[in-house]
């Protein structure tokens, strides 16, 4: 895979470290905007990236990628992953896919029709954890409740209440606690669950932006709940509770560190399988492949998967009354 990163911000500093460990990946260029060619030269000169761009047009002409990792803000997830789908290339995009569910559907259309890779960087559904944690649904019963809560309080938030809106809470630039944080959860659900029957979000609105909220899905023979905050903290946990025994996950749902299966409180059994520290390797190898091979069969039924993150996230939208355009 040789890759052109666009986006220098947070995301592709923690994604980078990975990269020496990725030996089907090749780090041809990075696109950012002037203001990032500090970090773009640093991150060039530790991790052996070939060419720095600060125009993504002129990189997505001049590269010889046939692949883009789109890591850019939220806002700018469509655009720049039409535009280089439409240069020919496979798209790797970060989360959320797009801001709105129209959008991501033009794209799945592009990619299908130009034949080429497009999916979506989300931890979860990559994770050994998680594979096995969904291996023992069987075991545990009748699933009745299944709670969950990412609450981080944002260093961001002081600032918005001082007045300064960044994108993280603006919800024009697809900010806000559902987009951020939520979209994990949802993802975890939906890779285990599949669609609900319903979806509400009930949200705690300041100056357009949901900073926190709490997320309902209903399966018919069980809830789920999903709790996430940007102006709060909290334990971060999950709980699938089940007639046999509930399984505690430790940590966020983009994590999967470890998980306990209790029965009756007492802990029978501890589950942390995971084969590298950080997060996002194991995605990543597996998009390798993907692309390699060009599997477009695979590719089909990670899109279907996103499909339902993205109309859970259309509902849980109108459900609150956000407007995010």
């Amino acid at each position: 895979m040789k890759l052109l990163i666009a986006g220098a911000g947070s995301i592709v500093s923690d994604f980078l470290p990975i990269t020496k460990d990725l030996k089907n990946t090749k780090l041809v260029g990075i696109a950012g905007t002037t203001s990032d060619l500090d970090h773009m030269k640093e991150y060039q000169a530790k991790y052996s990236i070939e060419k720095i761009y600060t125009d993504y047009d002129q990189a997505l002409k001049e590269t010889n990628a046939d692949t883009v990792y789109v890591a850019v803000p939220n806002s700018l997830h469509y655009s720049f992953a039409k535009k280089a789908l439409l240069a020919g290339k496979n798209v790797i995009c970060e989360k959320p896919f797009t801001v709105k569910y129209d959008e991501f559907k033009e794209l799945k259309q592009i990619a299908k029709e130009k034949q080429l890779i497009l999916v979506e960087a989300i931890t979860n559904q990559y994770l050994t954890n998680y594979k096995n944690l969904k291996q023992s649904l069987s075991e545990v019963g009748e699933i009745k409740i299944v709670s969950m809560n990412y609450s981080q309080y944002s260093h961001r938030y002081d600032a918005f209440k001082q007045g300064k809106v960044l994108p993280v809470f603006d919800p024009k630039k697809g900010g806000g606690a559902l987009m951020d944080l939520n979209i994990y959860n949802i993802h975890f659900l939906v890779g285990l669950f599949g669609m609900p029957k319903k979806v509400e979000y009930h949200a705690n609105i300041e100056r357009g932006v949901d900073t926190s909220g709490i997320l309902t899905l209903d399966y018919d023979n069980f809830k789920a709940v999903s709790i996430t905050a940007k102006d709060v903290a909290a334990p971060v946990t999950s709980l699938i509770e089940a007639e046999k025994e509930t399984i505690i996950v430790n940590g966020p749902a983009n994590v999967m560190n470890s998980f306990d299966i209790v029965n009756h409180q007492n802990k029978i059994q501890h589950v942390d399988d995971k084969i590298y520290i950080h997060r996002m390797y194991e995605e990543f190898v597996a998009f390798e492949k993907m692309i390699d091979n060009n599997d477009l069969d695979k590719d089909k039924k990670a899109l279907e998967h996103s499909d339902q993150v993205m109309q859970i996230v259309e509902q849980a939208v109108k459900s609150a009354g956000l407007k995010l355009d």
